[in-house]
């Protein structure tokens, strides 16, 4: 008898697209991604902060290179995409979050919310996967939701919105690109510590609220995300596409 072999999650080859790598979960799926063997290049707003991350990564004898990007302008994000390489591994993590009552969302919020959150999701997803199509190649595309994608929060109606949309798109790009050998997931984590959740920790009456809901009784780091984003990029989830992962402490179990 011969024994099966697991799956390798060694990255080493790869060239992977992280947005949102500045800071936050983006930043370490970047490293994570990086530890594994890929070549990263990081996006973000921020060309200074990227530089020094990227210069710390290379530091740590990884390879890195910056990509300065505004994943929400739509003509400008497709063009540096198409200009590089292709892709074997996107990671969106660029995500905005602007919250308040259903009934007081203003116009504005939920413009900049739906063109970061779901419109240049779509159109990131789609400008790798194109340049994936071109060259003939597999590849695993990634996006970084929330469990609000499967559930609602409170003061959350425009967020949970466009997470779901993710989740939606994720499915029908799934389906369309699977003869391709091009895989699309996402990762939907509960609440992070990171700048962007900053203000909701700040409330004591979400923090309780928050504690009640994780039944696992903390709350998420950044280091939680990056054994999920290996797994999905890397060989060792070769079957998996149109799905997620819940990073949740069982949130959305009751």
């Amino acid at each position: 008898m011969s024994l099966p072999k697991t799956p390798s999650f060694n990255l080493s080859g790869k060239r992977a697209l992280v947005t949102g790598a500045s800071s936050g979960i983006g930043l370490a799926c970047a490293v994570a991604l990086a530890e594994a063997g890929a070549e990263v290049t990081l996006a973000a707003r921020s060309a200074e902060k990227l530089e020094t991350t990227a210069q710390e990564l290379r530091e740590a004898g990884f390879k890195a290179e910056t990509m300065p990007l505004d994943v929400s302008d739509i003509a400008a994000m497709q063009a540096a995409v198409t200009q590089a390489r292709p892709f074997d591994i996107l990671v969106n993590s660029a995500g905005l979050a602007i919250h308040s009552p259903a009934l007081e969302t203003q116009e504005d919020d939920f413009d900049r919310v739906s063109d970061l959150n779901f419109k240049g999701a779509y159109f990131l997803t789609t400008a790798v996967a194109k340049g994936l199509i071109a060259e003939g190649k597999p590849g695993s595309l990634i996006n970084i939701t929330s469990q609000m994608a499967h559930v609602g929060g409170i003061d959350r109606a425009v967020y949970c919105g466009t997470k779901h949309a993710v989740e939606g798109f994720t499915k029908a790009m799934a389906i369309e690109w699977g003869p391709q050998g091009i895989r699309v997931n996402t990762i939907c984590p509960t609440f992070i510590r990171t700048p962007l959740t900053e203000s909701t920790f700040d409330n004591p009456e979400r923090v309780k609220w928050i504690e009640e809901k994780i039944k696992l009784g903390r709350v998420g780091e950044v280091t939680d995300i990056m054994g999920p984003v290996v797994y999905l990029a890397s060989d060792a989830s070769a079957l998996m596409t149109g799905t997620h992962m819940l990073i949740d402490g069982g949130w959305t179990a009751d």
